[in-house]
């Protein structure tokens, strides 16, 4: 059995987790998540943790037991604290400026870039080179934190773009005569 999915997930208090034959949900603060169980994983509640098993000795069914303690692992997680991802803007004249669900971008384009938040994700712009993107889902923020780093990578050369807070761009030498 694979190691992650040994661990059993710890149920904190205010956090509401219910099994069904197909889906389990998950409803705190933070919002409701679902997911669609495997049939591969059999999912127990037992007094506040929730244990995951392999349905039989497959190699497959082994491995979705630690994806499936993984994702509802994140699930709880995001229902309590929620993730969040920092993006930050690098060149001259970029800026970015959240209005409600709505992120409007100056990223050297001859155009301002609009882009519309998905239901559940946030946006802050606490400078007008930095964004904050909040969420339950650690799935849907990190999508909508790629897609918003898409719109104006970072270049190699002189590391204009949108990078993650966290993200080191090697800068490449000029070509030389």
């Amino acid at each position: 059995m694979s190691r992650v999915g040994k661990m059993p997930v710890a149920i904190p208090q205010g956090v509401d987790v219910s099994i069904k034959e197909d889906q389990i949900n998950v409803k705190g603060t933070g919002g409701n998540l679902s997911l669609a169980l495997n049939s591969l994983v059999k999912v127990t509640n037992e007094g506040g943790k929730l244990s995951f098993v392999p349905a039989n000795e497959s190699r497959e069914a082994n491995a979705m037991s630690g994806t499936m303690r993984q994702l509802v692992n994140n699930m709880v997680v995001g229902v309590t604290k929620g993730f969040e991802k920092k993006l930050s803007l690098i060149g001259v004249g970029y800026k970015a400026q959240a209005q409600g669900a709505k992120l409007n971008l100056t990223v050297g384009y001859s155009h301002p870039v609009n882009k519309d938040m998905p239901a559940g994700i946030t946006v802050a712009t606490p400078a007008p080179t930095e964004i904050v993107i909040k969420g339950a889902d650690r799935q849907r923020v990190g999508q909508v934190a790629a897609e918003i780093r898409a719109i104006r990578p970072p270049e190699p050369y002189k590391g204009k773009g949108i990078r993650y807070a966290d993200e080191k761009i090697t800068i490449k030498e000029t070509k030389k005569k």
